[in-house]
């Protein structure tokens, strides 16, 4: 069993983006289970992260002009990327992007519809900094991240994102469009193999008059976007599914007149929301995610964490806290066994390494290139993890941002590394130790003769540099460090 530090150093991986100086003062001392209350509860944390953006000391950001998250793409990426590396609520961040994926929703439709201004917006605004207090749809993860998933589902319904992603925006009584339907079962609820081609066309009526509205001109900075429900688009009749919808057993929608037909959605997510498929599935999501994807669990395991789910209302902190206590998440074997997404990898480094004189925008072109764009998965499955993530093109890419960081950190690599320069050795020691991850002791042996050739050491500070930026670069770039 690993020890209270490698525990929590695990845990700040899986529901955080690693170990770096803000997780250091958080969290050390804490017992284990003192840091997971610690993550789950983090409404008692206050969320003041972005008030830092532009400070000295933290990620820096870069801008064509006044850095505008609200209304301009990269600067939308870089205020997350900048979240990711120093809030002081990383669980919150994490399943943020968990839910980014899972609901995946595609920027570059949405900006085709309403300009990429306002696509910023509806994908990733801020209230508060908006003239008109438009929320965007990271924003709505981020407010129901540990939240109720069937609560969560019937915001994802009305976000004015999702209804231009997936047409519910034209969705009529004359011509039901099935797209939100088909996903709503297939992606967002019970799964591929459990509805047929009927229940799609039902569900699509289901939907019937819920549109996007829009209030002013496009062409305007104050024009806002929203929901409505038009009661004269709706299909009134009932509509019947081959589950159960109701507590009885009933799997039909009764028809019922269109000043009330809202609730035809709110009967089927409740249906889907609360369903045992649903809730199976939810739970293999979330253990895939936090505990591992390349071991298999038992399904008894699986079972027990959609009981908790379904036990407390569809709420996923209860889930999260059963994940986190289980002692399979604890386990050593689970220790480094998912693959990081490239965004995992590009923050995990920045905390570990350092980011002194780096801006976020200098990560966006190769987080690209590693096959992952913040706000732009490729479709609405989201993007296919694990092992694809490693193409021979973005493998290399992973490598040469990593050989980029290094250098651009080798004066910071070399102020951290001071107590360590005794011998190469040392050096290795210090920061394997740093960077967390699980090198095989025939790498580190690898590393200790890379620190030892060129000359007898005398631990300068040039030598500190340059050793110590091409160890940090041989460790992000190896095979170990690409799991979390």
């Amino acid at each position: 069993m690993a020890d209270s530090a490698q525990l929590i150093a695990h845990l700040l991986r899986r529901a955080g983006f690693g170990v770096g100086p803000d997780e250091q003062a958080a969290f050390g001392g804490l017992s284990y289970a003192q840091a997971v209350d610690r993550l789950v509860n983090y409404d008692a944390i206050p969320d003041a992260v972005d008030t830092h953006i532009g400070q000295a000391g933290y990620l820096g950001t870069t801008s064509n002009g006044p850095f505008s998250p609200n209304t301009v793409e990269t600067d939308a990426q870089q205020r997350w990327l900048f979240r990711m590396v120093h809030s002081q609520r990383p669980l919150q961040e994490k399943m943020t992007l968990f839910w980014h994926n899972y609901f995946a929703t595609g920027f570059d439709k949405i900006a085709g519809v309403v300009t990429a201004t306002h696509a910023t917006r509806l994908m990733a605004g801020k209230a508060s900094e908006d003239p008109v207090g438009q929320r965007g749809q990271i924003e709505m993860f981020r407010a129901n991240a540990l939240g109720s998933l069937r609560d969560l589902l019937i915001q994802v319904t009305i976000d004015p994102a999702m209804l231009i992603w997936l047409d519910g925006d034209t969705n009529t009584k004359a011509q039901p469009q099935e797209n939100f339907g088909r996903e709503l079962m297939e992606l967002f609820s019970r799964g591929v193999g459990y509805y047929t081609e009927s229940d799609v066309y039902a569900a699509a009526r289901v939907f019937t008059g819920v549109n996007l509205q829009t209030n002013g001109d496009v062409r305007t900075p104050t024009v806002s976007f929203g929901w409505i429900y038009r009661a004269n688009q709706h299909d009134t009749a009932s509509k019947t599914f081959s589950f159960p919808i109701y507590p009885d057993g009933g799997k039909t929608i009764p028809a019922r007149s269109a000043s009330v037909g809202t609730q035809d959605a709110i009967d089927l997510i409740d249906a889907l929301a609360y369903h045992p498929e649903t809730a199976r599935r939810v739970a293999r999501k979330l253990y895939d995610f936090f505990v591992s994807e390349t071991i298999t669990p038992a399904q008894a395991d699986i079972d027990a964490l959609a009981n908790i789910y379904l036990q407390n209302g569809t709420q996923i902190k209860p889930v999260l806290q059963a994940i986190f206590m289980a002692p399979q998440f604890q386990d050593q074997a689970m220790h480094f066994t998912r693959y990081a997404w490239p965004v995992e990898f590009v923050v995990r480094a920045l905390k570990e390494v350092g980011w002194t004189g780096y801006s976020a925008a200098s990560a966006l072109g190769p987080l690209s290139s590693m096959g992952q764009q913040l706000l732009e998965p490729p479709n609405v499955a989201g993007w296919v993890l694990g092992q694809s993530w490693f193409s021979t093109g973005a493998m290399l890419t992973r490598m040469n941002w990593a050989s980029n960081l290094a250098a651009n950190q080798q004066f910071r690599i070399a102020a951290a590394a001071a107590g360590a320069k005794s011998s190469p050795t040392a050096l290795v020691d210090f920061l394997t130790s740093r960077l967390t991850t699980d090198l095989d002791p025939a790498v580190r042996a690898d590393l200790i003769t890379y620190a030892s050739a060129g000359g007898v050491w005398t631990g300068s500070d040039t030598q500190l540099r340059a050793k110590g930026a091409g160890i940090v670069h041989l460790i992000l770039g190896s095979a170990a460090y690409q799991f979390v």
